[in-house]
């Protein structure tokens, strides 16, 4: 285990990493062309998917591209039953060096180290010698932490890896928040890849650069920008996800019908059943586009200056909700599942949406057994919503800034400038529910 940091140390480690990027204009919003009509509007940039059914295809797998004007483009690979050789070809050609440390959790080891470990060594497909060596971390968001992070510091510097040396995440989005943080200092920067098996790193988390750890006084506040080399998504790995955190990550497949994408919110509502059973091509699907659609945010903002925070609808309040439970106690996308439910409820009592839309937003998440409300034996108080959000990152100038539904399904709003009343009533609302 890591050695305990010191304080000062602890917090002079963690600020040599982060990146801060805050922009205290008041408001940032996405819209569709033809709603652009607001001089504080951003129209999105349009989608290059189509907003028909998936159709079959008889391609072995999918790419979608990020483009970043830094230049640090890379792939996100999307298919299932990749083979050894095909998935050795794929991410072996984003490995430069000869040294790979490929970290993973204790309730990922048993199932796939071994074979990702075995196809990264194997040398037959481009004659390049690589050594692969591995780190098992504990799982569960409980263990998002500095201390449990260091673990890579200290197996890499034990192996003497060097700057040309390539950090692998296998896993969740715990996972690969801890190795992004992990490569994005060892030696101020090295190269990782993202092999993400769970829907909630599929289509978020494994995707945009954003990596970090968990601090006692608030979710990711401790950080750094940092894009992996490549993405490789096999959808079969969801084949031994637990129910529970398949449902989970589909709080953030919903997330993009809501903010920018109403079509792909239609086509969740008709095929949610599907989703739910694992069918083979509406899961690749639905992953796809959800890539496609954080693709386009990230590369019109990959530092979170603007139009990228409203990917965070519901974060704020489901943040506050998994430090206030305890971390661990709620998965991530449940959280967000009650705090996108919050975030409607308070743009309905601001009239920024009508009833229908919150209504409809509401049995989405239902009918993929998501929570729409805290349980009777939540610890939530009113003063614990306010308190912990307003450590949110995304308070700017000791101003809250939230991400809020507006218009018609597909736009929303990411704003300082709100009705504090609606906002209140909204906690109370949902902490009365606790205490009936």
């Amino acid at each position: 285990m890591a050695s305990v940091l010191s304080p000062t140390r602890w917090l002079h480690l963690a600020t040599t990493a982060l990146l801060l990027t805050t922009n205290p204009a008041a408001s940032f919003s996405t819209s569709t062309p033809q709603n652009n009509n607001n001089n504080n509007r951003c129209s999105t940039t349009s989608l290059s998917v189509a907003s028909t059914p998936p159709q079959q295809t008889s391609t072995p797998y999918d790419t979608v591209k990020v483009d970043l004007s830094s230049g640090r483009d890379y792939p996100i690979y999307i298919g299932s039953d990749f083979t050894d050789t095909e998935a050795a070809t794929l991410i072996r050609q984003h490995i430069h060096g000869k040294r790979v440390l490929l970290i993973t959790n204790d309730r990922i080891a048993p199932l796939y180290l071994e074979r990702y470990q075995q196809l990264l060594s194997d040398n037959s497909v481009d004659d390049k010698e690589l050594v692969v060596d591995t780190v098992v971390l504990p799982d569960g968001e409980e263990n998002k932490t500095y201390d449990v992070m260091a673990m890579v510091l200290d197996k890499a510097l034990g192996l003497g890896l060097d700057r040309k040396s390539t950090f692998v995440a296998l896993g969740g989005g715990v996972i690969g928040d801890m190795v992004g943080f992990a490569s994005a200092v060892y030696q101020r920067g090295v190269n990782f890849v993202q092999i993400p098996t769970t829907v909630m790193a599929m289509v978020d988390s494994s995707v945009g650069g954003k990596t970090g750890v968990n601090h006692p006084l608030g979710k990711n506040m401790i950080g750094a920008f940092h894009q992996p080399q490549c993405v490789f998504i096999d959808t079969s790995t969801l084949n031994t996800l637990p129910d529970r955190e398949l449902k989970s990550g589909i709080s953030e497949v919903v997330k993009y019908g809501l903010i920018r994408d109403a079509p792909f919110f239609e086509w969740q509502e008709e095929n949610m059943t599907k989703l739910l059973e694992r069918d083979p091509e509406a899961t690749r699907y639905a992953i796809r586009r959800s890539c496609e659609n954080k693709a386009d945010v990230v590369q019109a903002d990959e530092l979170e200056a603007g139009v990228r925070a409203t990917l965070n609808l519901g974060h704020t309040f489901g943040h506050a909700i998994e430090n206030g439970s305890g971390y661990g106690t709620w998965l991530h996308g449940e959280g967000v599942s009650i705090g996108t439910a919050m975030a409607a409820t308070m743009s309905e009592k601001m009239g920024w949406i009508d009833e229908g839309l919150k209504q409809r937003i509401y049995d989405i998440l239902e009918s993929a057994d998501l929570p729409v409300k805290l349980p009777r034996d939540s610890p939530m108080k009113v003063e614990t919503f306010n308190k912990l959000m307003s450590l949110d990152k995304k308070v700017a100038d000791g101003q809250l800034r939230l991400i809020l539904l507006q218009g018609e399904l597909g736009n929303c709003k990411f704003t300082g400038e709100f009705d504090t009343g609606a906002l209140q009533e909204t906690i109370e609302e949902f902490v009365k529910e606790i205490e009936a």
